[in-house]
């Protein structure tokens, strides 16, 4: 499975340190795509990150979805939020461009940075350019870019600005068109993207940590694909139903922290989603046989 590529595991990849000076308003950087090239020939494969990125990309290359992959030939706008894996093939050697990154709460003071369309998949999230949108976006880049590494007092404001620009445009334009992949393949990469997204919310550490992906169609929309869809690709390689796969890994950590926290049943039934205490009383006793009290103070496994 790939691994969730953490802020400080990035900066590690690229021998470089994060500004110190953006703990309170968030996280923001931009990077030229030259100084973060990987072998071309590197093994396809699909990473999930704790950040935001907006990339400007010239060059040949694939971008792997969950079911699909779109072919690039030159310029390219990319959007993804931490919730999608993805894996970007370089085909030519000859890359340049811009990578923005950042982490939501940049974003805060203009509302849920997530809701924007863009961010919402392929589907919506890979934006191809002709030669004169892509020195229009060239120029943005740039403009970031030199901003950044500006004395400016309120740069951060503006580059806020700026990158909403990008947003927006990018918004107003036709959205790349994937090649859907079917069949025991497709199967078994939209299985694995599942099993990665349910097991990266857990374990739960923390008592103000909540699950966020919590049915079916939660999962399916962080996918961008339909609930149907994936129902049946999990059926196809597993045998078994999102939701019996979601239950069986929640009865799972439901199981962990009763047994090896002092948190309550009510704080238990909070971090895995469950609005009302009762339902996850009932929920648990229709999987295990016993109530959650019951299981704690007892000694089944």
């Amino acid at each position: 499975m790939a691994s969730i590529v953490e802020l400080q595991a990035f900066y590690k990849h690229i021998n470089q340190e994060p500004n110190p000076d953006q703990n309170e308003i968030g996280h923001f950087n931009i990077f030229k795509v030259e100084d973060l090239l990987l072998p071309a020939n590197k093994q396809v494969s699909y990473s999930r990150r704790s950040f935001y990125k907006v990339s400007f990309v010239t060059g040949q290359s694939r971008i792997h979805y969950a079911d699909q992959s779109i072919d690039v030939s030159q310029s390219v706008l990319v959007f993804t939020n931490p919730m999608i894996p993805f894996f970007w093939e370089r085909v030519s050697e000859e890359h340049s461009g811009f990578v923005c990154i950042f982490t939501e709460s940049f974003f805060s003071r203009f509302g849920n940075i997530k809701d924007y369309p863009v961010f919402h998949g392929a589907e919506t999230g890979v934006v191809p350019l002709n030669s004169e949108e892509s020195l229009k976006f060239s120029e943005l880049f740039l403009r970031i870019f030199n901003e950044l590494y500006s004395d400016y007092a309120y740069k951060y404001d503006l580059l806020r600005n700026l990158l909403m620009d990008v947003i927006h445009s990018a918004q107003k334009m036709q959205p790349a068109i994937g090649v859907h992949h079917t069949g025991a393949n497709a199967a078994e990469r939209i299985t694995g993207l599942f099993a990665e997204l349910l097991e990266r919310q857990f374990p739960i550490e923390l008592s103000n940590q909540v699950i966020q992906l919590r049915s079916p169609s939660d999962f399916a929309s962080a996918l961008n694909i339909h609930v149907n869809h994936l129902n049946k690709a999990l059926k196809e390689i597993s045998g078994q139903t999102t939701s019996q796969l979601i239950n069986d890994r929640l009865v799972q950590e439901a199981k962990i922290l009763l047994k090896s926290t002092n948190r309550t049943i009510n704080e238990i039934a909070w971090s895995l989603g469950f609005e009302e205490p009762n339902h996850f009383s009932g929920f648990f006793k229709n999987h295990v046989k016993v109530t959650p009290k019951r299981f704690r103070q007892s000694e089944i496994d």
